[in-house]
């Protein structure tokens, strides 16, 4: 227990070193990323692109028990995600930026491990309101990847629309049509299709479903 206590002390700390360096990341770089440019299809399954979730966030020791698993390395990256979420979650966002910048600097975004980081980090970000940060980490798992990952069209159209950016907006959806038009033609099925998201995300996805079903764009 006292090993847990000074490993989250030493992390507060580099949360208060880090905190400039970070912000500014966001502010400068990571915004400034454009997206890659919309593909016909998006049929490739990405096994990153999923939580990294080590122990049950119901746990009452949750940080106690993640504090444990990075120090034992065998699951220490993905507890450090987690433990950035819950940071993110609890209102300590500083704190999740510098995990997450432990976690992005100790992996590449080629590799699948560095895809899930950047993936996660950028829930993250959505969920805190900084969306053009978000689509940013996004952009970078995705460019890490061959192919075209089935989650990118509905999770940029969620973004940019979000962002006010309706017509891009739509524009993605219509790939995820293109690609699974029994799946994405209707909100019918983003429970099962959307288990990680939150009934206010899959509300406003189905705000772009309807815009797109309201006027198909056509391809290219």
């Amino acid at each position: 227990m006292a090993v847990a206590r000074q490993g989250r002390a030493g992390v507060m700390r580099a949360a208060g070193l880090a905190a400039a360096l970070i912000a500014a990341m966001t502010t400068f770089g990571l915004a400034a990323q454009p997206l890659p440019a919309l593909q016909e299809f998006y049929f490739d399954t990405d096994p990153a692109a999923v939580p990294m979730v080590v122990v049950p966030a119901g746990s009452g020791d949750l940080v106690d028990q993640l504090m444990k698993q990075r120090e034992r390395g065998r699951k220490a990256l993905d507890a450090t995600v987690q433990l950035a979420g819950v940071a993110f979650s609890q209102g300590r966002p500083e704190l999740g930026r510098t995990l997450y910048a432990e976690a992005s600097s100790s992996t590449q975004p080629t590799t699948a491990a560095g895809r899930a980081v950047r993936w996660n980090y950028g829930w993250d970000l959505f969920r805190l309101g900084e969306v053009e940060a978000a689509l940013a980490q996004w952009s970078t798992a995705q460019g890490g990847m061959r192919g075209n990952p089935s989650w990118v069209p509905a999770t940029y159209a969620l973004a940019l629309w979000t962002l006010g950016r309706k017509d891009e907006a739509v524009q993605w959806y219509a790939a995820a049509v293109r690609t699974e038009p029994q799946q994405w033609g209707s909100s019918a099925r983003y429970a099962d299709l959307l288990p990680s998201w939150r009934d206010s995300e899959r509300a406003t996805l189905a705000e772009v479903q309807k815009a797109w079903a309201a006027q198909p764009p056509a391809w290219p």
